[in-house]
């Protein structure tokens, strides 16, 4: 009989559990080997493995039965909103039921909650936190600014041509049954302060924190997702805006530098131009400002548009 040299193929790429190893015909001897490194009970990496967030957390939920990946690795793998912060972390974090003994693995954050069946689920083989679960979970650790964003990707709108869905992950409603669920979690009172700041209609984080900005600054509160012609699913819309003060506010990120959404954007902006509407154009040198300079211009527009216009009553 051939002795055998090289792991399989589907151990080699990734961490593995004990098991999928007997399962594959490794011996324990041969898991004792050098090329080979114990990184905890039951859960075993090629030594020469680079890090990969989603074979790590794989590996450590096929060997923590009764457990699910949570927190901020359960975010990043789902591809959640996250603060710069926090959006390259390489943690590895498992929740556990108060039924089971606590989690006491090397290089693993352990938590022991309370959750619910319905907010678990099975993603792909790996058994996480479901996502508006984890916007809960990180309220003990985001600023409040920052859960907002979080959240407000929650109940956004999808739009169908770009996401093949048609329902938000999440309604408002929704998040306050699961944070009344909690009273006792960590966390929880910043939860609620975030729930009363949650908006439908911000197409991404930036948005969110404009928004946030300009409520700081004590200004009305912009609508979202302003369209030029009310009621008229093709018309042009504004990020955020003041209709009877005809002010439009837009955030282009980088998805905007490419030409044809250059084009598009020009022909939006005419379009709120021609029609009497002032338009402010923000973009990352105004977000890493937190939007200070950018609060300032809109201020002095709205101030303008009044001395305009000072029969018009009312921001929407």
């Amino acid at each position: 009989m051939q002795k055998q040299d090289s792991l399989p193929q589907s151990l080699a790429r990734a961490p593995f559990t004990f098991g999928a190893a007997r399962a594959s015909g490794v011996t324990v001897n041969r898991l004792r080997r050098k090329d080979v490194m114990n990184v905890g009970r039951g859960l075993y990496r090629p030594v020469d493995w680079d890090f990969d967030l989603e074979g790590a957390a794989r590996a450590l939920s096929a060997a923590s039965p009764g457990a699910w990946i949570s927190h901020v690795t359960a975010a990043r793998l789902r591809c959640q909103v996250l603060p710069p912060w926090l959006a390259d972390s390489t943690e590895l974090h498992l929740s556990k039921p108060r039924s089971l003994p606590s989690v006491r693995r090397k290089g693993v954050f352990g938590h022991t909650v309370l959750a619910r069946e319905d907010e678990i689920e099975l993603v792909d083989g790996i058994r996480l936190s479901t996502r508006s679960r984890t916007w809960l979970d990180l309220a003990r650790v985001l600023p409040l600014h920052d859960l907002v964003s979080m959240g407000d990707q929650l109940v956004r709108v999808p739009r169908v041509d770009f996401e093949g869905r048609t329902e938000p992950y999440d309604t408002i409603a929704g998040l306050r049954m699961l944070v009344g669920r909690h009273p006792n979690l960590q966390g929880v009172v910043r939860a609620r302060e975030a729930l009363d700041l949650i908006r439908v209609g911000a197409d991404s984080a930036p948005e969110t924190l404009l928004r946030l900005a300009i409520a700081d600054a004590g200004l009305p509160e912009p609508g979202l997702q302003v369209p030029l012609r009310a009621g008229e699913s093709r018309s042009p819309s504004a990020d955020l805006g003041y209709r009877h003060r005809r002010l439009a506010i837009q955030y282009d990120g980088g998805h905007h530098l490419g030409e044809a959404q250059i084009l598009s954007d020009r022909r939006r902006d005419k379009a709120f131009e021609s029609a009497g509407w002032t338009v402010l154009v923000f973009d990352k040198d105004d977000l890493a400002d937190e939007f200070q300079r950018a609060v300032q211009r809109i201020k002095r527009a709205l101030r303008n548009s009044w001395l305009d216009h000072p029969q018009a009553s009312g921001f929407a």
